[in-house]
């Protein structure tokens, strides 16, 4: 038997790290799961509907401009705070895609970490 259930509403967050082979980046998206418009029978496995912040396009922009992997972990019990600190601790880059994501910003932020990292 599996355990089959949906995710609750509410605020979010999608993180994944990747190697980008002299230093870790944390991408952080935050997002908001959302009540799926219909039930989904016909989905034998543990899932949620979310939206992501700002909107699609822009965190989709961000996300793959970052580097992100198609596999990433959702929780619903981290906080950005938490992951900042262990960001912090393991000494790795962390770049945040949320409501105030403006892709020509996040772009630039995505370089000038780039020459942090190289001169640090």
């Amino acid at each position: 038997p599996r355990l089959i259930f949906s995710g609750q509403s509410g605020e979010a967050l999608n993180v994944s790290i990747i190697d980008l082979g002299d230093r870790f980046r944390m991408i952080v998206n935050v997002i908001d799961t959302v009540t799926p418009p219909q039930s989904l029978p016909h989905l034998p496995v543990a899932h949620a509907l979310w939206e992501p912040q700002p909107n699609l396009n822009i965190a989709a922009a961000a996300w793959i401009h970052a580097g992100g992997a198609h596999h990433a972990v959702y929780s619903q019990a981290v906080t950005l705070p938490m992951l900042a600190d262990y960001a912090e601790i393991l000494g790795i880059e962390m770049v945040v895609i949320d409501n105030s994501t403006n892709l020509r910003q996040f772009k630039q932020e995505l370089r000038n970490n780039g020459v942090y990292y190289r001169l640090g």
